[in-house]
């Protein structure tokens, strides 16, 4: 039973999570403030809002900027912080490279409409290109759980969106532009470009996506094999993952970088090969990759990949993922990373510091590839003195069951503790 504390708690932590003016107050603000001349145009950085005149008084002694021109307004990723809780969200924005090459992409494969599901920095960039000489030949719709870009779009350009449950905070109202964004020209033109956070889960992910697909469609039970096309941008070690919900897919062998991540960028601070990759519905010989960043195009496989990732004649394809130049063993039957060596004793490649003897996957008590350690029947072994677990964690004891007789285990161990602590007293 949860206590009347814990529901006030509760309900104050998701009060102040709410966003403080609705989508349609946040327009009428908007207005407002594109209409103040450039020296009264205010944007407090520690409540990332922006400030009407009557606005100021508030926010004193915040962190305020000055001089707010159309420009930032046009590209408010770089005004908004990104938000870095890797436990609730933690936001990561294209590297303008990485960036340039999906539009580039997107715009060469004809699409004119496209559903940016989590990726706010492609939405500016589709934004700016319709504001250029070449016109308004494509359109963007984003849907974001940040609530801070609905200071900057209007309903048409955002909707505020949880892609782990399929929520459209804006209700029926916004459900119905994202369908009607999806189902213009008969759904045809428009494709969806998601980046998810890389800590969710990928068959949560997967059942918001496919339930956008049934928006895309115009007939709920068309029976039809014509899919929405997808670019999901995921790590590449989740590729089982996401083949095993959509079978159709498969990995490009470009690597995207972000501007505001230690480790997947370029430079001196990134790694040499971000693990970041696109997996799409596409068919992979209709998208070129650049070859100036060292793609090459393989006329076996018929597709671009990494200039380090060489056709194995064995397995008949190029098989590197991770961008290095992978090697065959032949007792796997398969190409391995190259600091790989084959296990005589686990009969597979692994690193050669691996635990010896552990499974890849399954059971680490028993070995069996049907249930996991934690529902291994194994687990403990009972007898009519002793009750033992076999995979002890730190600090765990052997306790003997005769000594438990009118006790819990529980109150054992305090007393346990507590005769410890008498030992270590010295006499005063």
């Amino acid at each position: 039973m949860v206590s009347k504390s814990t529901l006030a708690a509760r309900e104050e932590h998701n009060r102040r999570c709410q966003p403080p003016f609705s989508h349609k107050e946040y327009m009428e603000r908007y207005r407002n403030y594109i209409q103040l001349p450039l020296p009264k145009r205010r944007f407090c950085q520690e409540c990332q809002q922006l400030l009407l005149l009557e606005e100021w008084p508030e926010h004193a002694d915040h962190q305020v900027q000055a001089d707010i021109s159309i420009a930032q307004l046009r590209r408010p990723s770089q005004m908004l912080y990104a938000l870095a809780n890797k436990k609730s969200n933690a936001q990561y924005l294209f590297a303008d490279r990485s960036c340039q090459f999906l539009l580039d992409v997107v715009a060469a494969l004809g699409f004119t409409r496209v559903l940016c599901v989590g990726t706010p920095r492609l939405h500016e960039l589709i934004r700016l290109r319709a504001l250029g000489p070449e016109g308004p030949q494509m359109r963007s719709l984003l849907l974001d759980i940040d609530f801070r870009y609905s200071q900057f779009y209007t309903d048409e350009e955002f909707c505020h969106y949880n892609m782990f449950n399929h929520h459209f905070f804006g209700g029926e109202e916004a459900r119905e532009i994202c369908r009607n964004f999806l189902q213009l020209d008969n759904g045809e033109g428009v494709i969806m470009v998601t980046d998810p956070p890389f800590g969710g889960l990928v068959e949560p992910l997967a059942h918001s996506f496919k339930k956008l697909v049934a928006m895309w469609r115009l007939e709920p039970d068309e029976g039809t094999s014509k899919e929405l096309p997808i670019f999901w941008i995921f790590p590449y070690f989740f590729e089982p993952r996401i083949l095993s919900v959509f079978p159709s897919f498969s990995m490009l062998d470009y690597q995207v970088d972000y501007d505001n991540h230690a480790q997947y960028k370029h430079g001196k601070t990134g790694r040499k090969q971000s693990p970041v990759r696109i997996f799409t519905n596409i068919p992979q010989n209709m998208i070129t990759l650049p070859k100036e960043e060292g793609y090459r195009y393989c006329s076996i496989c018929q597709r671009y990949v990494s200039s380090d990732n060489q056709h194995c004649e064995i397995c008949n394809m190029c098989t590197s993922k991770d961008g290095r130049r992978w090697k065959h063993c032949i007792l796997c039957r398969k190409c391995v990373k190259p600091s790989w060596i084959h296990c005589s004793s686990c009969n597979r490649c692994a690193l050669q510091s691996h635990p010896c003897g552990s499974t890849k996957d399954g059971c680490f008590i028993c070995g069996k590839s049907d249930h996991k350690q934690r529902n291994c029947p194994r687990r403990y072994i009972k007898d009519k003195t002793t009750q033992v677990k076999l995979n002890p964690g730190k600090n765990k004891r052997k306790i003997k069951i005769s000594k438990l007789k009118g006790k819990s285990i529980k109150h054992t161990a305090v007393s346990n503790k507590k005769r410890k602590k008498s030992k270590t007293k010295t006499p005063s």
